[in-house]
């Protein structure tokens, strides 16, 4: 049943259901694939109970072993699904998942109201996700442009906020009139703060003297915005256009090449990917109840960061010898005063990490020892019978094609989680790529474990 159909069977207005929904006082109800709410006989009940009186708070009710079965029958491939909706297409971030695997593993197993963890969370999709999805979200990662682009992407903001943020449009166009027509600005525009130049030989090798000058004082506009939400969005849109207007090739190319990059061109980038991502917050905003929160942690899972107790996990972690996001963001890193060599020293799955010869080189038990650690925490963190689940494809190291898939399944039983599903998927050739000297990953397994409780180690 619909919403209006519940509604008129209680004998109430659909706004008063909706308003219980918000109060949390009726359970919310699953969503069809379109995203509509999708009531079960048993959730119907429960309203019919409220309006009665004889219930008076919400009851969670756990995800059964019939979702399994119904995550089994679904097409993975989602070939010709959007997936740049709401804050998803905020900021590039290679070999990121599609929102629409998260959203059906948080929906057939967690309820409303539950935890749902992403240990190596990137660019925030599962967080994303579970927020629309009326859950709380926690994201770790190591990586600080991760955890920028994160909590940009799942905060909530205020009318003060979008106005403080399209307040920046005049000053904008006055610095792109001024800078495409040759004039260089000695200052930021009044009321803000002073334009700094990163001192550092790297931006120079990597950025042109104009483009320099303009992401300067792009950078001291953001910082001046008067709120921490607003400084974030337009930081995180910042960090967005900074490889495009670089000598770097692309987020997945370390080489160096010229772009012509023109002057003004960085000022019109960043205002075009500003007005997106205020359209897209705003709509996000609307569509997130406050009652449910995202915290954000920027730790690696190595260190088995203080999380709380979560219902689900869904992730997809660094595949070994496939990327190494410490090098491709070094130059974001830099502008947004991040220091790469923390993040470089623990960063899981790098390819540099992996390439290296002799006895510092990286191997699969390196990999195997990581995910011990990983599941040793996760044992702990996740609730008895809650599920992990880990979308991940192969990798290959020294010629040699490794099945992280295997090696997942058979830590995890070590550490008391058994696989309920192994799912494959294919994959477009346009969604991920890696290292061109190890090719393409052409398919990937969704792995969901079961916490049974129990660890053998």
């Amino acid at each position: 049943m619909n919403t209006l159909q519940v509604a008129k069977l209680v004998g109430v207005h659909k706004d008063t259901l909706l308003r219980w929904l918000r109060a949390g006082h009726v359970l919310e109800p699953g969503r069809d694939r379109r995203g509509w709410r999708d009531w079960s006989e048993d959730q119907v009940q429960h309203v019919l109970k409220y309006a009665r009186g004889e219930v008076s708070q919400t009851i969670a009710i756990p995800p059964n072993d019939q979702a399994i079965e119904t995550l089994k029958t679904l097409d993975w491939d989602f070939a010709e699904a959007k997936t740049n909706y709401l804050t998803h297409g905020l900021h590039p971030y290679p070999a990121k998942f599609i929102p629409q695997i998260p959203n059906a593993l948080i929906q057939e197993l967690s309820s409303v109201g539950g935890v749902v963890l992403d240990p190596f969370c990137g660019s925030g999709t599962t967080l994303v996700e579970a927020l629309t999805l009326k859950r709380h979200a926690v994201g770790v990662d190591a990586n600080p442009i991760a955890c920028l682009v994160s909590r940009a992407k799942t905060t909530r903001l205020t009318a003060r906020d979008i106005e403080s943020l399209r307040n920046l449009s005049d000053p904008l166009m006055s610095l792109r009139a001024r800078f495409g027509s040759g004039q260089q600005p000695l200052f930021a525009p009044s009321g803000f703060q002073d334009v700094r130049t990163p001192d550092s030989k790297q931006i120079q090798f990597w950025f042109v003297p104009h483009v320099i000058t303009e992401l300067s004082h792009l950078k001291s506009l953001c910082l001046a915005l008067p709120s921490l939400p607003a400084q974030t969005l337009a930081l995180a849109v910042f960090s967005s256009i900074i490889v495009s207007v670089s000598r770097q090739d692309s987020d997945t190319r370390y080489v160096r090449r010229d772009k012509n990059v023109q002057p003004g061109d960085t000022v019109r980038r960043f205002l075009r990917a500003l007005e997106s991502a205020i359209e897209r917050a705003a709509e996000f905003a609307d569509l997130v109840e406050d009652r449910f929160t995202c915290r954000v942690f920027q730790s690696s899972v190595l260190e088995r960061p203080m999380v709380g107790s979560v219902d689900l996990v869904v992730c997809s972690p660094p595949y070994p010898n496939a990327y190494s996001y410490h090098l491709y963001h070094m130059t974001r890193m830099l502008w947004l005063d991040f220091d790469p060599a923390p993040f470089k020293a623990i960063e899981i799955g790098s390819h540099r990490k992996y390439s290296k010869k002799g006895n510092n080189g990286a191997t699969v038990e390196t990999f195997k020892s990581e995910m011990k650690t990983v599941f040793g925490w996760l044992n702990e963190v996740v609730k008895r019978h809650g599920y992990c689940c880990f979308v991940i494809g192969d990798s290959i190291l020294n010629g040699r094609t490794v099945s992280n898939s295997e090696l997942l399944t058979g830590v995890a039983r070590e550490f008391g989680f058994g696989l309920d599903a192994d799912i494959t998927r294919h994959l477009q050739d346009a969604k991920k790529s890696f290292n061109p000297k190890i090719g393409k990953i052409r398919e990937e397994h969704v792995l969901i474990f079961k916490n049974r409780g129990k660890s053998r180690v």
